[in-house]
């Protein structure tokens, strides 16, 4: 790709100006608020112009609840499924979001849409002068680049995603959010955020603000009480899972309950029994926010989520083996080994195996460990162009070592040619990092 002409590739521009930016700071996290309240202060503060912020921090879920949520809020009101008689107009809506997987822009949705090329690469320029050549991660200008905007376009709401914890997250400058959500928290990026659950929970809960609602996903006891004891001193509403609002799944439909009532919905569109957990937590938030039923059954109708056991039909490696069932998934955690594992256990039976590569700095063999009942056997390989790529050979120990039967291939599409020589009807989950996801994307989107 990178051969191609701005005509071939329309975002080309901005790409060598993000590119750039990856220059401005010699690490690429370094967790603190000083470089972002100094640019935000040269570009006149568009924090404190955004529509009322939503803000979501957790170790797993904040993408998909934000997708739910989003999705509610910009339903028709009172537009059931299928419905369109009377309905109004349903909110604009702001959202930020990373990693992004196949395109920067994804990252920043104005008012609905993506942002195109020409106004990301006129913030871009716009933050780059501003910054003025000081040090600033890639992360924080770019964070600030997607306020300037949503600063700029009406809407009515603004969701924000944290990148990585909450207390010293580049997102975590807004005084006074409409709503915080902390979906679940668990063990992951312990080299910045803390080595135990506490610590790592001390650090999502960051995000909560004085007097300003909290929903609570499910967690762990010990993660609960940090989340509680910082809303408690911060007189901060709690609405928690298990406490406030309650979600099951009976008979093929989902209810949830509050001191509101109880709803009766269908099951979320988003594959996986762990999104019923967050569609709790969006529809805890909808119903904080004054919205109807029909904004809680769209939020898990319409919702969509890329690389979240995402089905492939399109694409290269879906014509290399048309007799593959082909998922991807960017989950990355033990959490998500766990959640990918349900997901496996619902599916109709099938011979079942996984490619997989990952980071150099995740738990692998707890994120493979789940997924030993449902595998026959896993290919690792490398993520191309990623310098925290593990070894495939690392990634093959690590599956053995949790009870897969592993080898290694040279690229997916190798390892694809070698499942389908095994088994022309298996199915194949591409999974392990959303790096490798936003590549497989890129290539058969």
């Amino acid at each position: 790709m990178t051969g191609q002409s701005t005509e071939q590739r329309p975002d080309a521009g901005s790409d060598a100006i993000l590119a750039r930016m990856m220059s401005f700071h010699p690490k690429i996290i370094d967790l603190t608020l000083d470089r972002v309240h100094r640019l935000l202060a040269a570009l006149g503060h568009p924090e404190r112009r955004l529509p009322p912020v939503i803000h979501l921090a957790g170790t797993n879920g904040k993408g998909s609840t934000q997708a739910m949520i989003r999705a509610g809020l910009e339903a028709p009101y009172g537009q059931a499924a299928g419905a369109s008689a009377g309905a109004t107009g349903g909110a604009k809506v702001h959202a930020y979001t990373s990693p992004h997987l196949a395109r920067f822009h994804e990252r920043i949705r104005l008012a609905g849409e993506l942002i195109s090329e020409p106004a990301l690469m006129a913030l871009l320029d716009e933050c780059v002068a501003a910054n003025g050549g000081e040090e600033i991660t890639f992360f924080e200008i770019t964070t600030v680049a997607a306020m300037l905007a949503f600063s700029r376009v009406p809407a009515d709401f603004t969701l924000l995603e944290v990148g990585l914890g909450g207390r010293l997250d580049a997102t975590n400058v807004v005084d006074q959010p409409r709503l915080t959500i902390i979906t679940p928290v668990s063990i992951d990026h312990q080299q910045y955020l803390g080595e135990t659950l506490p610590e790592i929970a001390g650090e999502k809960a960051g995000i909560i603000k004085r007097g300003v609602p909290v929903v609570v996903g499910p967690q762990s006891d010990e993660g609960l009480r940090v989340i509680e004891d910082r809303a408690a001193r911060l007189g901060a509403p709690v609405f928690a899972c298990g406490q406030h609002w309650q979600i099951s799944e009976e008979r093929g439909r989902m209810v949830y309950q509050d001191e509101n009532g109880l709803l009766d919905l269908p099951l979320p569109n988003l594959p996986g029994p762990h999104q019923i957990q967050n569609a709790g937590a969006a529809i805890a938030a909808l119903r904080i926010l004054g919205r109807d039923e029909a904004a809680c059954e769209a939020a898990v109708t319409r919702a969509t989520w890329p690389a979240r056991m995402q089905k492939l039909v399109t694409g290269p490696l879906v014509q290399q083996a048309p007799g593959i069932e082909l998922w991807l998934d960017g989950g990355h955690n033990p959490a998500g080994g766990e959640a990918i594992a349900a997901t496996l256990s619902r599916m109709p039976a099938r011979e079942t195996f996984a490619i997989c590569g990952m980071l150099n700095t995740k738990d692998v063999t707890g994120y493979m460990r789940p997924l030993a009942p449902h595998l026959k056997a896993l290919i690792a390989v490398e993520i191309p162009g990623e310098p925290n790529t593990l070894p495939a050979t690392a990634t093959r120990d690590a599956a053995r070592q949790a009870g897969i039967a592993a080898e290694t291939a040279a690229s997916v599409s190798a390892a694809l040619a070698q499942i389908t020589a095994q088994n022309p009807a298996a199915r194949v989950l591409i999974c392990g990092s959303l790096y490798l996801a936003g590549q497989i994307l890129r290539e058969n989107g």
